[in-house]
């Protein structure tokens, strides 16, 4: 991948600026249930908490529902690889990037693709055979993507149009009411014209990936393996020790999952 890359800040983690939160000199309290996948994912890329609090997990070969219990069980028929699993909490609109699977025709990469159904259909809504968007975030209104190259593209009509964004390197999107928020190698920045631009977030957690809930709150990971979340003062909050995660996805202020292939914590 040239130009600017995104993997490298999920391993190698981002600078960020002194904590400034309530308790932050506390050891997180034990917010987390974890159980173990009954059968490992291939390769996860993304979580989305859909209706019915259904957790929803964007793999190497496909989507798949984890249930409470740890249960995997594939949605759909798509054996895509989908890259840059995003969608609008609390509801079954997804979108997703990456490559076509084994049994399917379609252009790679595979540019913007949409389900309406959890993730039991998909269409193709723009870029196919252009783009593999590595980061993914969307309110309903305002879709946000980084390209793995050149920076960041914006659409307003749900993924149909495309314009330039910032030219920032990201690892992380999510967007809420006050802005879009991204994870950068200069640690957690926030733009409020639409991905235009961005400016650094003072004080915030050393967040390698991050996810917005249905009600505004913001929750992340930091490069220790910590758990935070924000309400819409911004005011962050420790909440749980996580360990290393491939995965996060918020649902509301009280409640987020987290994941590798093999494991899902809840938080809260």
């Amino acid at each position: 991948m040239g130009g600017i890359a995104a993997a490298t800040l999920l391993v190698g983690g981002c600078s960020g600026g002194a904590d400034n939160t309530r308790d932050a000199s506390a050891e997180p309290p034990p917010n987390i249930a974890s159980v173990q996948m009954t059968a490992p994912l291939d390769h996860l890329h993304g979580l989305h908490v859909a209706t019915r609090w259904t957790v929803l997990a964007g793999t190497h070969t496909g989507l798949y529902a984890i249930d409470p219990s740890g249960q995997t069980v594939r949605v759909g028929e798509s054996d895509d690889d989908l890259m840059g699993l995003a969608g609008v909490a609390l509801t079954d609109t997804l979108y997703s990037s990456g490559h076509p699977g084994p049994s399917s025709s379609a252009p790679n990469p595979l540019g913007l693709n949409e389900s309406a159904d959890g993730g039991r259909t998909w269409h193709n809504r723009s870029l196919a055979g252009e783009v593999d968007f590595h980061a993914l975030a969307s309110d309903g209104a305002l879709l946000v993507g980084f390209d793995g190259i050149d920076g960041l593209r914006v659409s307003t009509d749900g993924g149909t149009n495309w314009t330039a964004g910032a030219s920032v390197p990201v690892a992380s999107l999510a967007i809420a009411a006050d802005g879009v928020w991204a994870v950068t190698p200069d640690g957690l920045q926030r733009s409020v014209d639409a991905a235009a631009s961005f400016a650094v977030v003072a004080d915030a957690p050393d967040l390698v990936i991050i996810s917005a809930g249905a009600d505004g709150s913001l929750w992340g990971i930091d490069s220790g393996g910590t758990a935070w979340r924000s309400d819409l003062a911004r005011s962050w909050q420790r909440v749980a020790a996580v360990g290393e995660v491939e995965a996060l996805a918020a649902a509301d202020y009280e409640r987020a999952y987290a994941a590798t292939s093999r494991v899902l914590h809840t938080l809260g």
